[in-house]
């Protein structure tokens, strides 16, 4: 999918270290398009890993969950559906750092139950843009093309954000639990957990180990 501008971004008052320091990871790369570009890996039905790269759209209002998108159709939706874990390896070549964030994901299709989750899909699908929101109109991804040779199924009329959220388009959230942070640069590495409250909040742990 095409980079768009973020959906949701949390202020730097209420971000927790690795958050703060991934915005300035984002700045320090933005001469990059495809710095806001990661892998996130999955569990197939059978156990075994599924990666692929996904568009980083922001974070989640004043949270530290991390958002995409997606199609529904695709397998990684019924691969989150069937073991929500998953982790996201995430490289910035200018200042030669790494993320690894490990988590659970939730899939935020049409007509959700939580109205703030779908008010939140509405405006990630705005935030898109023209071409990125067309190819929720394409055929299914994964399977074979009929006709290989004809462009037809692709060359369609763009998708603006005044047009309807397309039944195919869904928000990916990923909470995460634990970050790994390596800077190659400076031999640093940083492990962050979070600790959950009793009152579904949680807190940060920092612990400084060998790279």
């Amino acid at each position: 999918m095409a980079s768009a501008p973020v959906a949701a971004a949390s202020t730097a008052e209420t971000a927790v270290v690795w958050q703060q320091m991934i915005r300035t990871s984002l700045q320090k790369n933005k001469r990059l398009p495809y710095s806001k570009y990661v892998q996130i890996a999955t569990v197939r039905e059978n156990g075994r890993p599924a990666n692929r790269t996904v568009v980083f759209r922001g974070f989640l209002w004043d949270t530290e969950k991390l958002t995409f998108v997606t199609d529904t159709r695709s397998s990684k939706v019924q691969e989150a559906a069937a073991n929500p874990w998953c982790e996201v390896s995430w490289y910035f070549p200018d200042s030669r750092e790494q993320y690894r964030i490990h988590g659970s994901l939730s899939i935020i299709q049409q007509n959700h139950a939580n109205e703030k989750l779908a008010k939140a899909r509405v405006s990630a699908w705005k935030n898109m843009s023209d071409g990125g929101r067309t190819q929720f109109a394409w055929p299914q991804p994964g399977l074979p093309r009929p006709e290989p040779e004809d462009k037809s199924p692709y060359d369609l009329p763009a998708l603006t954000a005044e047009d309807p959220v397309s039944a195919n388009f869904s928000l990916v959230v990923l909470d995460p639990l634990e970050v790994d942070y390596l800077s190659l640069k400076g031999n640093i590495r940083k492990q962050f957990q979070k600790q959950e409250g009793g009152d579904g909040t949680g807190s940060w742990s920092e612990t400084e180990i060998n790279p």
